[in-house]
């Protein structure tokens, strides 16, 4: 499966932005996919997740409530909704796959995602 991401820029805190990322390569509806995000200097970390089934969704505390995971079968896409967004969310931004046997399943490790994009860079000015 390959995932290239797309989406992101500069913005200015308090904006948004809407993260994409394109799957091809594999059967889609088989993944759950996941966000991530790196920011320089600091470990890769966990920012959004959702299922195969496209209903069950997790967020970080970090996002929660300002971010939103959405995925279309159909066109092999996930995507990430951005809003509000500060300053610490500036980080380059992995989409990833990770294969689900069941519909319902998500994960928010890293280490479980068998797939990665190259990553979009999202920077938030203050």
């Amino acid at each position: 499966v390959q995932l290239q991401a797309s989406g992101g820029g500069l913005v200015p805190a308090g904006g948004s932005l809407r993260l994409s990322c394109a799957a091809s390569g594999g059967t889609f509806r088989n993944f759950a996919m996941g966000w991530f995000r790196q920011a320089l200097g600091k470990e890769r970390e966990f920012v959004g997740a959702i299922a195969r089934n496209g209903i069950h969704r997790d967020y970080s505390d970090a996002v929660r409530g300002r971010f939103f995971i959405s995925r279309n079968n159909a066109e092999n896409a996930v995507y990430l909704e951005m809003n509000s967004l500060k300053p610490e969310d500036t980080a380059t931004y992995f989409c990833a796959a990770d294969f689900a046997l069941c519909g319902n399943y998500y994960s928010t490790g890293a280490s479980d995602y068998e797939y990665w994009g190259q990553g979009t860079l999202v920077t938030v000015s203050s």
